[in-house]
Parts: C-alpha cells; structure tokens; sequence
C-alpha cells in the first residue's frame, strides 16, 4: 500500500513538473504569436494558418487547414490526456477518496459558475454574445504552473497541488459544457457508429487487453466518427481515454496501458501540442484596439469574470466552506498565498480560447473580441497572482480560520 501512495506522488509532481515547464513554452508562444499577428504590411500569420493543407473530412468543417487541424485533431491528444489524468485521479489518485473530492470540487464550482454569471452581466444587453458565457468559466492549468514555476520553492506543495486538484474538476467541467451546449445538430448515424467503436473499446478493456496499439487505432476511428457526427472531435480524446485500462492483466500497476500512454503523451502534449495551439490562437491584431474595443462588452465581460469572477467564487468558497467546517486550510500555506495561487486560476487561456472559437463560429469578429478579454484577464491574473506570491510571508492559517 505504500509504496502504491508513494507512485501515485511521484506521478502527481512529474505532472507538476511537466505541466510548468509545458507552461513556459506556452508563454512564449503566445507571446510569439503576438508578435507574428503584429507585423507590419502582412497577414502572413493568418494565411499561413487558414491555406488548405488537407482534405474535406467533414462537410461542416469544410477543407482542412492548419488551424483546424491543430483545433480539431491535435487538441484531440490534449483531451485525451486530459482524460486519463482524470481517469487516474479519481481512480487513485488525490480525488480517488470524497473527502479529498469536496474541497476542489466545491471551489471549482464556484469558480465556474460565478465567471459565467459575471460574464452574463456584462453581457446581457446583446444576445448574440450570450453563447460565450463559458468562456471565463475554465482554468489554464499548464500557464498557472508555469508562473509557479518562475517562483520556485516559494509556494508551498499543498497550493501546487491543489491548484492541480481544482483545475482537474475545472477540466471535467469544461469538457461536459462543450458536449452539452457547444454542440449545434448531431448526425444519427455517425454518433451510432462511434457509440460502437466505443462499446468495442470497452470491450477490450473488460476482455484484459493490455497492448496499446487496439486501442489508439479505434481510438482514431472514434475521433473520425465524432468529428462526422456534429459534438467536437476533441471529445473522443476524453471518451477514449475511459477505455484504457488503469491496471494491467497479470503485469503488475508498472504495466498499466493507462500509464504507459499517459507518460507517453504527456511530453508531446505539453512541450509541442499545448504550445502548437497557442500559438495559433493567440495572435490578435493590436492596430484597431482602444479603449472602446477594450470596454465593450464581450471583451469586458469575459477579462471580467477571470480576473474578478475566479477569485470571488474560488476564494468565497474555500472561506465559506471552512466556517461551515466542509474541509480545513490547506496545510503549510498562508492566506495571502492561498489568494496569490486563487488568483492564477484566473488564468484561462487554452480552454478558454478553445470554448471562444467554438462559442462564436459563424462570427470570427467575435472570436476575435473573446480573445482579447482572454489575454487581458490572463494577463492580469497571471502578473496579479505572480505578484501576491512573490511577495507573501509562508505563514500558515491561525487555528481560527480552520
């Protein structure tokens, strides 16, 4: 038993360490991006990223390009590592037990649901931009560890892994919001042929089959069939990953197929495909911005509910929860730092900007708005949060507050 506790740490903190140094990149490569949407007299960075490269696989996607394959298909390995994590986690990991389910839970919650309720207010006077509400609701793990990463040891490793904890619940959430509101008409018969693809995938894992290979090839059958069926491809990544078996038949927990794959992708995840996407989706054009593009209100509501939605619900719901004694403090960590960590939940670019694209289709315009309140509430929360670390006294909670 102890030394399987002592696997599921080291899991968690290569998690920790892959998703920061994953983070960086990301940084830089939204930063890049930037750059490239900037440059004068071209439009070389939105050319190259809509020039055909591919084939129609879907009438309703149209010619694939760049941008649509690294949204569509590459993502898909990003939700299907986001899967497994899950998978894991709540299996046996650090939400396999209710106990330890309640405090991320209830403040990944609260920290959807007051975003999106602050973005609404905002809002509300123009419906067309209702269908973003779910923009601010989602947390970017990988950039809010990678501004941990730039403190070092200052932030105690309870904070570290319970930002992990709440973006995981976040991640849950953000996956069933683009299943259940984000899909527009679904195909009867593609969505019956991935229910059984499926099913057979599942039938694998309840037959013993440990080897990895069964299961990527239906996995990319899975994906194509999504992707014919009208829900987002990138949930196939997700439902794939439910299948992969988290013990192998007769091989010991070393040889489960839900680790070999999880160690395999999350390197290719977070060190290419995660900054892949950034980069693509980042890069906004600054010439025609001012004040009123900045006030208006879909940018406005969606920089509003990260910076100032994330924190009310997340750090109104770890207060309220321990006066009604729900959970304690988190041991060894301050107010101020549990507020600095709070704030880079705030931090919500790549869910966000994937949730903004697929909020406003038919209205690039739109998208476009969506993500300069993205980068704007990021930005604030990240330098915000980064601030409030940097400069909080490692003090743990008096004996009161718990």
């Amino acid at each position: 038993m102890a030394a399987h506790h002592q696997t599921g740490a080291q899991v968690r903190f290569a998690f920790l360490r892959s998703e920061a140094a994953g983070g960086l990149l990301l940084m830089g490569a939204a930063a890049l991006a930037m750059i490239a949407a900037n440059l004068p007299g071209t439009h070389a960075y939105h050319d190259v990223l809509h020039v055909v490269v591919g084939p129609t696989l879907s009438d309703q996607l149209g010619p694939m390009t760049p941008h649509l394959w690294i949204n569509d298909g590459f993502m898909a390995l990003f939700f299907l590592l986001v899967g497994l994590e899950l998978k894991r986690e709540f299996l046996e990991g650090r939400l396999s037990r209710w106990s330890d389910r309640t405090m991320p839970a209830v403040a990944a919650t609260a920290g959807m649901a007051i975003p999106a309720l602050i973005y609404l207010l905002v809002a509300w006077s123009d419906p067309l931009l209702h269908g973003g509400w779910a923009i601010p609701a989602a947390t970017d793990i990988a950039f809010a560890l990678g501004v941990l990463a730039l403190l070092g040891n200052r932030v105690p490793a309870s904070l570290k892994l319970f930002l992990m904890s709440v973006a995981i619940v976040d991640d849950l959430g953000a996956v069933a919001i683009i299943a259940l509101f984000y899909t527009a008409s679904i195909d009867a018969l593609a969505i019956t042929a991935a229910a059984g693809i499926f099913g057979v995938m599942h039938l694998l894992r309840w037959r013993g089959v440990n080897a990895l290979t069964p299961y990527l090839i239906l996995a990319a059958l899975l994906w194509y069939a999504v992707l014919l069926s009208g829900v987002h491809a990138t949930i196939a990544g997700v439902l794939a990953a439910t299948a992969i078996p988290l013990r192998a038949s007769g091989d010991g927990d070393a040889g489960a197929p839900l680790h070999r794959l999880e160690h395999a992708l999350a390197p290719l995840v977070g060190l290419l495909i995660v900054p892949l996407f950034g980069f693509a989706n980042a890069g906004v054009s600054l010439g025609d911005i001012g004040w009123q593009t900045i006030i208006a209100p879909l940018p406005l509501g969606v920089a509003a509910g990260l910076f100032l939605g994330k924190q009310l619900g997340i750090f109104g719901a770890l207060q309220i929860g321990r006066r009604l004694r729900l959970f304690g403090a988190l041991p060894g960590a301050s107010m101020m730092q549990t507020y600095g960590v709070v704030l880079l939940c705030g931090i919500g670019f790549t869910m966000s900007l994937f949730i903004g694209a697929l909020a406003f289709p038919a209205s690039p315009h739109l998208a476009e708005e969506a993500k300069i309140g993205i980068l704007l509430g990021s930005m604030m929360s990240a330098l915000a949060g980064y601030g409030v670390l940097r400069f909080s006294r490692p003090k743990a909670f008096p004996a009161s507050m718990i």
